[in-house]
C-alpha cells in the first residue's frame, strides 16, 4: 500500500497507473468506482469534519487519559488483531527467513 501511495504522491494517479501492472490498472478502473461510492465520499467528509472540529482529538485524548485508560483503543487493537488477514498474514510471514529478524517497534 505504501508503494501505491508513494506513487500517487510522486506522480498522481496517472503515474501510479503507469507504474503498476496492466492487471492492477484494469482492476483500478473497474473496481474503484464500486468501492469509492457516494456513501464512501460522504463518510470521508464526516471523518474530515470530526478532525477539523476537534471531535477526533477530544475522543482520542479522553481515551488515552488516565480516566479513559485506553479502554476503547485497546478493544479496537484486540479486534484488529483477531481479523483473519492478521492470522493468515502471520502464517505466511513465518514461512520467510526474514520474518524472525523483522521486528516492529511497539509504542
Amino acid at each position: 500500500m505504501k508503494l501505491i501511495v508513494d506513487l500517487i504522491y510522486e506522480s498522481g494517479f496517472a503515474g501510479m497507473r503507469y507504474s503498476i501492472s496492466n492487471t492492477a490498472e484494469y482492476g483500478d478502473y473497474v473496481t474503484g468506482p464500486k468501492i469509492i461510492t457516494a456513501e464512501t465520499k460522504e463518510a470521508m467528509k464526516k471523518v474530515l469534519a470530526d478532525i477539523q472540529d476537534g471531535t477526533f482529538a477530544k475522543d482520542f485524548l479522553l481515551d488515552m487519559s488516565p480516566a479513559g485508560g485506553k479502554a476503547h483503543f485497546n478493544a479496537l487493537r484486540r479486534k484488529a488483531a483477531e481479523h483473519p488477514s492478521e492470522t493468515v498474514g502471520k502464517q505466511i510471514r513465518s514461512l520467510y527467513s526474514w520474518s524472525e529478524n523483522d521486528k516492529l517497534i511497539n509504542n
